[in-house]
């Protein structure tokens, strides 16, 4: 499928594979024209030096027994030299040795003696691209010192042929090497980085259709560096995104499950509330102070109850804001928790009398209601008496309600994922959900719930409340 893909967007040069090998091919090409260029231009230059030499040979029998050298003779040693006329200067004179009639005049003149490395590149270009037979002055030095110069007049045609048949076989070698070189990169392409990358792609697929399942998570094995770190990263991704897939999906069962609970509970809290209506009514002194705190605890337990099986459809809704006395807020709290009389957990209030905010007065009653169970459960765990503080205060902003207590901290593990469910729990036993409602709750009145201090001598939490949204009242 992956082919077909990339074949339609364009073919095999839109595969990873197909632009190295193009790119090989490119490269490859490009450094042999790199090569051949200063190749042509030396080649050039041997072929005039050995002109040279040879017409310095066929001169030198001439010298060495002028007399008996006959025009014919004189005549093949031009043609076994392939030189139309040769020339020496020997001790500042200048010597016609060998000569001929030339067919057409003289075109150009090379000196080889001060030809530098652009120059015999640029005469050798030109003599490429011009297909005319022209006759030529070459000047160099004789060899073995013979002489102060010798200077040739030739033909162009032979040196253009013997360039072109050179440059021929250098290209054709070039494209050899260059496909060979691709051939076997390609292949080195596609099993180290091609098939790990495919074997990637796989995984993902597989995976995608499956994510829950563990089995379908890739394991590292690419022994390329870059692709194994790819790898690794991949693995902890979807590690992490199984796992998170698992606990949504306990978490879905859950509610399901607690909203069937909460259905059946609330039909017997409404049972036990026509009951507490009653007991309010009580003569008794002591029955008619408890029956208002009982019938608030059960309309507050209903209502949580409701709360729940709505959590099911959406959000925590959205609070009710009214003015409410904080100070008599946190003793309800602290009376509900059982913590109003003496005993080894005592809690004290610090907060204004006149001190009033605007806010859910049965949210804010669960948050703090579920930090000062966390706090009085974390104390009686140690086996020593403790305390648990209740603060508040206000700035221009903001109301700020501070819990506190004497206990032995957070556990590092906790305080990693505090306010996320499932995952914040300290106590052993709990389930972390406590702390996610609160914070929920709070982030619903335009809050935060933020952990201040947790150490050895104990753990703080602080409640921030705007006052911004005084005009929702």
């Amino acid at each position: 499928m992956t082919r077909s893909v990339a074949a339609r967007r364009g073919g095999f040069l839109n595969t990873l594979s197909g632009r190295v090998l193009a790119l090989t091919v490119a490269f490859v090409m490009l450094a042999e024209v790199l090569i051949f260029v200063p190749s042509i231009a030396r080649f050039r230059a041997d072929f005039l030096t050995l002109r040279l030499e040879k017409a310095q040979i066929a001169s030198l029998a001439q010298l060495a027994a002028e007399d008996m050298v006959t025009p014919a003779l004189e005549k093949e040693l031009l043609a076994n030299a392939e030189v139309y006329n040769v020339v020496l200067r020997r001790d500042e004179v200048r010597q016609l040795v060998l000569s001929s009639p030339l067919p057409t005049p003289i075109s150009d003149t090379f000196d080889l003696r001060e030809a530098g490395p652009w120059a015999l590149i640029r005469d050798a270009f030109a003599c490429l691209l011009d297909p005319d037979d022209q006759i030529i002055r070459v000047i160099g030095y004789p060899v073995q010192s013979a002489g102060l110069l010798i200077e040739i007049t030739m033909d162009s045609a032979p040196m253009r042929n013997a360039m072109l048949d050179y440059g021929g076989r250098i290209l054709l070698l070039s494209a050899l090497i260059s496909g060979v070189t691709a051939f076997f990169l390609f292949l080195a392409v596609q099993r180290l980085i091609v098939l790990p990358i495919r074997r990637v792609v796989n995984h993902m697929t597989a995976y995608a259709e499956a994510p829950e399942d563990a089995r379908r998570v890739i394991e590292p094995t690419a022994s390329v560096v870059e692709l194994r770190d790819a790898e690794e990263a991949m693995h902890a991704m979807q590690t992490q995104l199984t796992g998170s897939l698992r606990q949504k999906e306990r978490l879905a069962q859950l509610g399901g499950a607690v909203a069937k609970i909460s259905h059946d509970l609330r039909n017997i809290l409404t049972t036990a509330q026509l009951f507490a209506d009653r007991i309010e009514g009580s003569t008794d002194p002591m029955v008619a102070r408890a029956a208002p705190k009982l019938v608030g605890s059960i309309a507050r337990a209903v209502a949580l109850c409701e709360s729940t099986l709505a959590f099911g459809k959406a959000e925590e809704p959205a609070p009710q804001l009214r003015e409410v006395a904080l100070a008599t807020l946190a003793e309800d709290v602290a009376e509900g928790e059982g913590l109003a009389g003496e005993g080894p957990v005592t809690c004290l209030i610090e907060v204004p009398e006149t001190l009033v905010i605007h806010a859910d007065y049965d949210q804010l009653f669960r948050v703090l209601s579920n930090l000062v169970r966390n706090a009085r459960q974390a104390i009686e765990a140690t086996g020593v008496e403790g305390s648990i503080e209740i603060s508040a205060g206000e700035s221009a902003s903001e109301w700020w309600v501070r819990v506190g207590d004497t206990g032995p901290g957070l556990p590092e593990k906790a305080r990693e994922h505090l306010f996320e469910a499932f995952q914040g729990g300290a106590r052993k036993g709990g389930i972390g959900l406590g702390l996610a409602i609160a914070a929920e709750l709070i982030r619903g009145h335009g809050g935060r719930l933020e952990l201040a201090r947790s150490d050895a001598d104990g753990t703080e939490f602080l409640v921030h409340l705007p006052k911004t949204i005084d005009s929702a009242t």
